[in-house]
């Protein structure tokens, strides 16, 4: 299966992986604790973060969305993790506890994420229907790609310890470990990936 870039008429399909594969995922239940209220509320989040990222072109998917990656590129303004709240906050209507969850955590990993340019791996999700078919190391490879021609790092963060050598087995190596909360947070960082000619 080949990558695509996302457009704004792939919004629901995009946004319906992220949620059906963060359904477990410690930093979203942390986010949205709820399960009568998670599906509303993370698709709401979900949607935010495909709304930022979308018009610069940095949403990438597999088929149908099977898989996708959502990416902050290094020269795009206003789109940093620790400049959600307001906009969560609409998002997410009355539910001030969620918003202001998301804001505890994105303002302490944003203040450990690296000052120097870098692109930003937000998202990265594969839909429970095709896990363990590595959809997810292919379709983060347009991003990792467009980091290394930009001269600069990949960054990401995970919550779950057992992502951490899935990354490293793709190449990215842990800078930081840090605790929000009661969540084990994880930042690693990728040199960025080459054109498959360089390679040959």
């Amino acid at each position: 299966m080949q990558t695509s870039v996302a457009r704004s008429e792939h919004r629901a399909v995009v946004v319906a992986t992220v949620v059906a594969a963060f359904r477990h995922d410690p930093a979203f239940r942390f986010f949205f604790p709820d399960d009568e209220t998670y599906e509303e509320d993370a698709t709401a989040f979900s949607g935010y973060l495909f709304d930022k990222r979308v018009d610069h072109g940095t949403v990438w998917m597999i088929g149908e969305a099977s898989s996708v990656a959502m990416w902050s590129p290094a020269t795009a303004p206003g789109i940093e993790p620790a400049d959600a709240a307001a906009a969560q906050s609409e998002a997410l209507g009355s539910d001030g506890g969620a918003a202001e969850r998301i804001e505890h955590y994105e303002t302490i990993v944003g203040d450990a994420l690296p000052e120097t340019p870098h692109w930003y791996l937000g998202i990265l999700a594969t839909h429970p229907d095709h896990a363990g078919q590595r959809l997810g190391r292919r379709v983060m490879r347009d991003g990792l790609v467009r980091a290394r021609a930009d001269g600069v790092p990949a960054i990401l963060e995970t919550t779950r310890a057992d992502n951490v050598a899935l990354y490293q087995r793709a190449g990215w190596s842990v800078d930081r470990e840090l605790i929000v909360d009661d969540l084990d947070v994880w930042i690693l960082s990728h040199p960025g990936e080459p054109e498959a000619q360089e390679r040959a």
